[in-house]
């Protein structure tokens, strides 16, 4: 079969599993989990613009409720004869296997593609290892593996040519992110070329066998003990021909496109002695390594495991050099309490018996969450091999100074290949950078005879976080799996991070270094940190700068900078000629923004123009060779030595982006995944372009900004004269309208503000005038020794009861126990959080659903969710996406239980005669609101103090004091609440929910109602209206919105109130007071339109949702007073 020439494009490995699954689909059944969603999401869209599968149709894509849900549907589509395809990860495919199983057993040629992920544990992590699939491996499924978008692309199409030949599912696997996300130049099939190595006749034979009432059959039937056994040894023949069948499948695919794909491969010296066998994108760097080693003399090789099942050793022993002495086999994931990991175990059998029954073989752990694995990570892994005294289990990427495993790589070496242009982008979430490398990439891969490469990294944070881009670009296939650490071109999209991280490390002798800031050379002196300057000076760096902030503002784009940059890019780089370059990228913008109106285009026009324009260079000054040494950065310090520790330890290296080299000893007082509240507040990102500057003279002491404010920056005091005469010499205070004693401040944490703007929109000022105003952050920075002042100062009681809790100004003297957060600027979800943590966070259990809530509330290293003074806050947990009303039913029983406990000691002591006058009021008073958390918690306050004397007693009375006072903590009523997306509550956990408020307990439910999947990207969800474009669903959503709130209140006992924080403060904050005032369930739908995934149409340039929430009520009453 003659080889045939493939278009070239630029795509991850999502992009390219989305394209060659289409073609052998008749139903798609989805369901969104990061890092597989953009798949599902592909064929969504291929089927809306009309594309035709193998079989002249569009797919039948169906989202379902859940990824249990999306293999039911699998599973039946595939029994009534249509060749159906799904799309999951992690926890997604583990609630898949009771259906692989039973799909295995009947033979079906369904295809689940897996961007293979990290399994929620102690912590969950969205990215990937293999520890999903290998939970498959019992199942019964075929297990392919590729290492790189372009096998996705090839054997992506044998996963389903094996499955539809050989009558089996098959679970088509690769490394979440690294290869999932990384986007590559590679070679496209064409469909007619996929058509010719299509089994026709297997097809045919499969629709013919599908369970039909034209000509019926009984399946899934129960059998006992006396055939089952026998009925399963059946399928053996089957599972002896499968292997075969792959073979023939790729020798398929080898004859049209020259490859040479096998179930396993070899890669390295015909002669190796040390061998490494491994799966996945690792595989990539290896094979960088094994020519970067045997160039230099040594004899190493790699075996790469692709059809790990079913596992047939003479495949893997036909590849194995006779030479080879030594094996290392390397493991991503962790099985704790095995003898070995999975392919390690299989190795060990598929060698025995064979010639080389008797080599040491060597087990290795590696990239757990997607861990950076470097060159010199796997190079020590043959150092280990060639060691007289060898480590037989051992880890690589991490330093274990607690069991000893890892193994030390201490190499610094380059092993990409020559003539590799490197480059390293560090960026602000939602800043654009992300996006405008993306692009660079395609434009460079798609319009050049380069081969490019993009690997995008996160923190933690929603938007506003860090991204770090990793970009390689050359004329030779790029095998570089990990991130750059040679770099060619540093950028530094925010001038905030000079000091905060070590931006120019990995920049090569020579290279080119890119800061968007507005210093001048004495400013920029005056503002780097004195090692950057140096590395700078003494490596020869070729410094620019651009104001990018400055040129955003002008041109209209506000701080989507990202256009300006990438120009700036080309124009250093020269990887492109500079015309061409700006030609590129101007098509680039007309196609992305074209449907936005031309103004729009026009502007990114400009900022193209500008970016090449108005680059400087910087004359190094001399005297940056001999800068000194930086100043330490001071450590935490505080009462709360748990936290300060956690801080010191871990929180600020984890934020200096420093975590990989942190120890596993680091851990250890966190092994099971519990971190101390409140580290959040040690952060002071310092993120924001413009904060909020109060204005006194113009405040009418409403509190609205403090109301809306979705990260608690913005606060409002009351302070006596003495505090007053002690404040910060600038502090600005006016006297408190209704407490003429006191005075009235409004203080902003400038270094934690994200710049959304929503207080300022929202302030109604006096005669036309703000009282708070946007202005530059560097003007702003000595107000946060105010705010600092002002958050050490005691709650005035006076304050308090003057201003209750009920209204929306009382609300906000509260301390809010969500605080500066890593939400997206102006997010609405965290507005909610904060306003029910004001009102009962010193006595609440949180139990979170999976989802955008999560990762903002509990993301390492920082937890947003503090304590008071007494050291009473949020009890914050999240178990998984689909159980979280479960989850905190379980908290409720358990406080049920064990106040119950408690009660009847207390009730014994009170029937015992025993206790004095005074203390049997107390009891009386804690049973008499034993179901009030608000009056409970002061009437057991004031009972434990009386047992306190009780229990000096030898008496049972005494004894039943102590037994009580044991459990001190657990005495007083706790507010129970559930918070999560419309994902979690209109969906996956719906059922769960549903019994839950059916079960009549006094529970508290908050769903953030985004109306969209927001955390996985913005897919439909049953809340979703009607109409609306979203991911999964392109042609809009054919179907109206779920009523959740309807179908709970027909139970007639389930609180149920629906609330728009922006639309009306009072309602919203009468319903949660209500709702948690109700000794039953409620449920409180909460609207939180979000910023990043969906497009709202009422909302405006640059207007984050709060803004919109926020004009939305001031037009309302603009138009009342009218």
């Amino acid at each position: 079969m003659a080889k045939i020439n493939r278009q070239t494009k630029t795509m991850d490995g999502n992009n390219a599993v989305g394209h060659v699954s289409y073609a052998f689909t008749d139903v798609a059944a989805i369901y969104p989990i990061t890092p597989s969603s953009v798949m599902a999401d592909d064929v969504d869209k291929y089927a809306a613009a009309g594309r035709e599968n193998l079989f002249g149709q569009q797919v039948k894509v169906t989202e379902m409720q859940s990824e249990a849900g999306a293999a039911g549907a699998v599973h039946g589509s595939l029994m009534a004869g249509a060749l159906t395809t799904t799309f999951t990860a992690s926890q997604g495919l583990l609630l898949m296997i009771p259906n692989i199983y039973k799909m295995a057993g009947e033979f079906l040629p369904g295809v689940i593609h897996v961007s293979a992920r990290t399994l929620a544990s102690h912590a969950l992590s969205i990215f990937g290892d293999h520890q999903d699939i290998y939970a498959c491996r019992q199942t019964g499924s075929a297990m392919l593996c590729s290492n790189n978008p372009q096998e996705c692309m090839d054997l992506g199409a044998v996963a389903h040519l094996a499955a539809i030949e050989g009558k089996m599912p098959f679970i088509h696997f690769f490394d979440g992110f690294r290869t999932s996300h990384e986007l590559q130049k590679i070679n496209v099939w064409d469909y007619e070329d996929l058509r010719d190595i299509t089994n026709w006749d297997a097809v045919e034979e499969f629709r013919s066998n599908a369970l039909n009432p034209e000509h019926p059959s009984t399946r899934g039937t129960a059998q006992n003990d006396d055939i089952f056994f026998q009925a399963r040894e059946a399928s053996n023949t089957h599972y002896n021909k499968l292997a075969g069948v792959v073979k023939n499948c790729m020798d398929k695919v080898n004859g049209k496109l020259g490859t040479d794909y096998k179930p396993f491969n070899y890669y390295g010296a015909e002669d190796a002695e040390n061998v490494i066998i491994a799966m996945g994108s690792g595989c990539e760097t290896i094979e960088e390594v094994i020519d970067y080693l045997n160039a230099n003399g040594k004899k190493v090789g790699l075996i790469k495991v692709r059809l790990y099942r079913p596992f047939v050793a003479q495949y893997l022993l036909d590849v194995m050099p006779k030479t080879v002495k030594k094996v290392s086999v390397l493991d991503r994931t962790k099985e704790p309490g095995s003898i070995g990991e999975p392919l390690y175990l299989d190795i060990l059998a598929a060698l025995k018996d064979s010639d080389f029954s008797q080599i040491p073989v060597y087990s290795g752990r590696y990239g757990l969450s997607s861990k950076d694995t470097t060159p010199a990570d796997f190079i020590a892994v043959y150092k280990n091999m060639e060691s007289e005294t060898p480590k037989k289990l051992f880890t690589i990427g991490i330093v274990d100074d607690v069991t000893e495993l890892s193994l030390e790589s201490n190499e610094k070496i380059d092993t990409t290949p020559k003539g590799t242009t490197s480059c390293k982008f560090w960026g602000l979430g939602a800043d654009g950078t992300v996006g405008a490398n993306k692009n660079s990439i395609k434009i460079i891969g798609d319009n050049t005879d380069m081969y490019a490469q993009g690997y995008f990294a996160y923190d933690s944070k929603k938007s506003g976080g860090l991204t770090v881009s990793h970009l390689r670009f050359g004329k030779s296939p790029i095998k570089s799996t990990y991130y750059v650490n040679h770099a060619d071109f540093v950028a530094c999209h925010n001038p905030s991070y000079v000091d905060k991280y070590d931006i120019v490390k990995d920049l090569k002798k020579g290279g080119i270094f890119l800061l968007n800031c507005g210093w001048s050379v004495e400013e920029l002196s005056k503002h780097l940190p004195n090692k950057m300057k140096k590395y700078i000076a003494l490596n020869d760096i070729k410094f620019y700068t651009i104001d990018g902030i400055k040129i955003g503002k002008e041109i209209g784009l506000g701080g989507r900078i990202n256009t300006v940059l990438q120009s700036a890019f080309f124009k250093l780089t020269g990887i492109i000629e500079p015309e061409k370059a700006v030609k590129l990228m101007k098509e680039a913008a007309k196609k992305s923004y074209g449907r936005k109106g031309e103004k729009i285009v026009n502007m990114n026009y400009e900022a193209i123009d500008r970016g090449a324009q108005d680059v400087k260079k910087v004359e190094i000054p001399s005297e940056w060779k001999n800068a000194g040494e930086d100043e330490s950065k001071a450590q935490a310090s505080g009462d709360n030595k748990c936290l300060v520790d956690y801080v010191n330890n871990v929180l600020k290296p984890v934020n200096a982006y420093k975590g990989n080299d942190l120890p596993v000893s680091a851990f250890l007082n966190y092994a099971d995944g519990a971190v101390p509240n409140g580290s959040a507040a040690y952060e002071k990102r310092g993120i924001a372009v413009d904060v909020p500057e109060w204005k006194p003279e113009n405040c009418i002491q409403c509190n609205f900004c403090s109301f809306v404010c979705p990260h608690a920056v913005i606060r409002s005091f009351g302070i006596n004269d003495e505090e007053a005469q002690n404040a910060p010499a600038e502090l600005k205070y006016i006297n408190m309208t209704g407490l003429p004693e006191m005075k009235f401040a409004i203080a902003v944490s400038t270094l934690d503000c994200t710049g959304c703007g929503a207080c300022a929109m929202i302030c109604p000022g006096k005669k036309g005038e703000k009282a708070l105003v946007m202005s530059p952050i560097d003007t702003q920075m000595k107000k946060q020794v105010e705010f600092d002042y002002l958050r050490t100062l005691p709650i005035k009681e006076e304050v308090l009861n003057k201003f209750r809790d009920t209204t929306v100004k009382g609300s906000q003297f509260r301390q809010p126990l969500l605080e500066f957060s890593g939400a997206c600027g102006g997010c609405a979800e965290t507005t909610y959080a904060k306003l029910i943590t004001q009102l009962y966070g010193n006595r609440m259990y949180l139990a979170n659903a999976t989802g955008c809530s999560s990762i903002w509330g509990g993301s390492a290293p920082s937890t947003p969710y503090a304590a008071d003074e007494n050291g009473h806050g949020v009890a914050w947990a999240n178990s998984l996406f689909e159980d979280n009303a479960e989850f905190g039913l379980g908290m409720a029983l358990a406080q049920k239980a064990n106040r119950d406990r408690l009660k009847s000691y207390v009730e014994k002591i009170l029937d015992s005669g025993e206790a004095s006058e005074d203390t049997c009021e107390s009891i009386k008073n804690y049973l008499n609101t034993f179901n009030d958390s608000k009056l409970n918690k002061k009437a057991t306050e004031d009972m434990v103090k009386k047992l306190e004397k009780v229990a000096e007693c030898e008496c049972e009375g005494g004894e039943l004091a102590r037994k009580t006072l044991k459990n001190k903590d657990m005495l007083s009523k706790k507010s129970i609440w559930m918070m999560g997306g419309d994902g979690w509550s209109y969906d996956i956990g719906y059922g769960g929910l549903d019994h839950v408020l059916a079960s009549g307990e006094d529970v508290n439910v908050f769903v953030f109602d985004t109306e969209v999947y927001s955390n996985t990207g913005g897919q439909s969800s049953k809340a979703s209206p009607m109409g609306s474009v979203a991911q999964f669903a392109a042609k809009g959503k054919a179907l109206k919105k779920k009523d959740l709130g309807a179908m709970a209140r027909n139970y007639g006992y389930v609180y149920v109130a629906q609330v728009a924080i922006g639309a009306d403060f009072n309602q919203c904050l009468k319903a949660i007071i209500e709702a948690e005032s109700y000794n039953g369930p409620s449920l409180i739908i909460g609207y939180s339109p979000c910023i990043n995934p969906v497009s709202y149409t009422h909302l405006r340039a640059h207007e984050t949702p709060e803004h919109l929430v926020c004009r939305l009520l001031l037009e309302k009453k603009k138009k009342k007073k009218k």
